[in-house]
């Protein structure tokens, strides 16, 4: 399967996962309120830092391991008893610390804390698994039903007036299920592992595990930061407008996800000209969604926001800011993705560890003393250090070049997008139409879509190419 293919299937999945979960957030938002969806977002927040207690790198190395073809299944179980070990002490971890728990997050949640991580871990790995078996396209729709799954679950029981143990359940409902799909299309084999694999496994995850952290970091580090200075309502504003802007990071993820796999077996083989060459499209195509994303959000962040309901359009002011931060950190993903694809996760790990302390130490200090705008602004900056080094580490290791042309005709086409839209919404909110907010920002939306597309399909030779190579039909436009 061409990689260009593998990417929109694991984007057209995403959208669609994420469509299910835009969809949920809203009806939460508008029947729980941002306080309830603050406590939500906390308890997630911290399951993500307990699964990566859990994890420490471990499931990155078992996609690496087995992507690279040998010996697969002695490293899938050394991977899955590790996984198993570390999970059962976190789960243990959180029955002693329950107190703590329960008052950092405000509810007595400790119980549903632990069940999730341990939902998580094994998916993760499961998950990494697929990956490593270049099953992208299988893994991606996979993901896409586990989140309907959760979704339909979380609002049966919301609607049964379960509140917040309604969203907890339908988190561990759709998690189980992945799990037991995943076991399923794997058809997995378990293998008995010898030191060997447990010692290559650990030499991969002793500089990978740095990575985990810089996900997570970036991900939750300011929702966390926020829920020691902030009400729990601001948390909910702040984590919705959050979701929103990952929705547009769906594609960069795509390509990255995709050209990991094949990259890594690439180096395997020594040939460096075809990683830069991989290197160079992911560059290339990894803001191709979110860059017009960015001129759009900001043009109508507050309509987006008014969406999940009045109590939300506060976060129109974090929204442009948000979704610039992803911009940036879909860029340095691209690049730390290639040094761990080369086995070089050590340059990985430095690059991290300078965009973590950035990240934390700018979260603590911009919330303590300009409140919760400042965890946005504190995201930003340290994504944009976090690509310096980056950038620093990959150009000294892999010949590539910036693909400056294509990004810069990106960039003319979600500006001229942004001056049509801008004229629609002028010309729009005096008429009746602009009344109903969602039909309204809908069209704005499609408007805006149908612009890009067209204006990027006339400039960029380069997209056509790609269009045309990856359609299984013929469209004329995409014709050189």
């Amino acid at each position: 399967m061409r990689l260009g293919q593998t990417s929109v299937i694991y984007f057209i999945s995403k959208v669609g996962g994420s469509a299910f979960g835009f969809v949920a957030t809203i009806y939460f938002a508008r029947v729980l309120g941002e306080e309830v969806l603050g406590f939500y977002a906390l308890v997630l927040a911290l399951v993500t830092w307990l699964t990566l207690v859990g994890s420490i790198g471990w499931t990155g190395a078992v996609t690496k391991r087995v992507s690279e073809g040998n010996e697969r299944e002695a490293y899938a179980t050394a991977g899955a008893i590790i996984i198993a070990a570390l999970g059962v002490s976190v789960g243990i971890g959180v029955f002693l610390f329950r107190e703590q728990v329960n008052v950092y997050v405000g509810r007595p949640v400790a119980g549903f804390v632990a069940l999730i991580v341990l939902t998580v871990l094994f998916r993760s790995l499961l998950f990494s698994t697929l990956k490593g078996y270049h099953l992208v396209h299988i893994y991606a729709p996979l993901s896409t039903i586990k989140l309907g799954v959760r979704s339909v679950a979380q609002i049966a029981l919301v609607f049964l007036g379960f509140g917040l143990t309604g969203l907890l359940v339908g988190y561990i409902a759709g998690g189980i299920f992945a799990i037991v799909v995943s076991v399923i299309v794997l058809r997995f084999r378990p293998a008995i592992p010898d030191r060997e694999h447990f010692s290559s496994l650990f030499d991969y995850a002793k500089f990978s595990w740095l990575g985990s952290i810089r996900g997570r970091t970036f991900d939750q580090v300011d929702i966390v930061v926020l829920g020691f200075f902030v009400s729990a309502g601001l948390v909910g504003i702040y984590s919705v407008a959050w979701t929103l802007s990952k929705f547009l990071d769906i594609f960069g993820s795509a390509v990255s996800n995709t050209l990991f796999p094949e990259m890594s077996e690439i180096a395997a083989k020594n040939e460096p000209e075809s990683v830069s060459g991989l290197v160079e499209d992911g560059l290339a195509f990894g803001g191709l969604i979110i860059i017009p994303g960015l001129v759009g959000g900001t043009l109508l962040a507050d309509r987006l926001m008014a969406i999940y309901g009045e109590g939300f359009v506060d976060g129109q002011v974090v929204l442009p800011i948000l979704i610039a931060s992803l911009l940036v950190y879909t860029y340095n993903k691209q690049l730390l993705n290639t040094l761990n694809a080369i086995d070089r996760p050590d340059l990985a790990f430095r690059a991290n560890a300078v965009f973590i302390v950035s990240n934390l130490v700018l979260n603590v200090a911009l919330v303590y003393t300009i409140g919760w705008v400042g965890a946005a602004i504190a995201t930003a900056s340290s994504a944009a250090i976090g690509l310096v080094f980056g950038f620093y580490y990959t150009r000294r290791h892999v010949g590539f070049s910036v693909p400056l042309e294509e990004i810069s005709k990106q960039c003319v086409a979600a500006l001229l997008m942004g001056v049509v839209v801008y004229a629609a919404r002028v010309i729009g909110e005096p008429h009746p139409i602009a009344a109903y907010n969602e039909i309204f920002v809908v069209a704005l939306v499609g408007l805006g879509a149908l612009v890009y597309f067209l204006v990027l399909l006339t400039i960029s030779s380069a997209f056509r190419t790609t269009v045309s190579r990856n359609l299984p039909f013929d469209v004329p436009l995409a014709r050189n």
